[in-house]
């Protein structure tokens, strides 16, 4: 029972996990090319070199902190399902696990906002943000 718990415990620490290694990782060595294999690929943030780059440091500096904020909130949000049953256990991880990932994808819409107030639609740099 203990045993998949901590199995629960250590797959409801990847997505924060996750979150801090990329965004580290895009802040120091973010992707240098435009492409559609690796980075933060959206429509907006691939117009130009321009704004590949700020979308990264952007997201970057989200994910990071994002993610040192998810890393002790899942583990203290995990603690209620301690001793419980396997099943009551796995609801209880599928349940934190929701929560990341809308959290993770929630980071989005700060990006891309951030992208159109300082970017036209064809990805130069405006004048004057909105």
């Amino acid at each position: 029972m203990l045993g998949f718990w901590i199995f629960c415990l250590i797959m409801v620490l990847l997505i924060p996990a996750a979150m801090l290694a990329l965004g580290r990782r895009f802040l120091v060595e973010p992707p240098r090319d435009i492409n559609g294999l690796y980075g933060y690929r959206t429509a907006r943030s691939m117009k130009s070199a321009e704004t590949w780059a700020f979308a990264h440091a952007y997201c970057g500096r989200l994910w990071v902190r994002l993610g040192a904020v998810l890393l002790p909130l899942s583990a203290l949000a995990m603690l209620p399902s301690l001793g419980k049953g396997a099943d009551a256990a796995g609801l209880w991880c599928g349940g934190v696990t929701l929560v990341q990932t809308a959290v993770m994808i929630g980071s989005l819409f700060p990006v891309e906002r951030a992208l159109k107030r300082r970017f036209d639609g064809d990805g130069h740099r405006r004048f004057f943000s909105k």
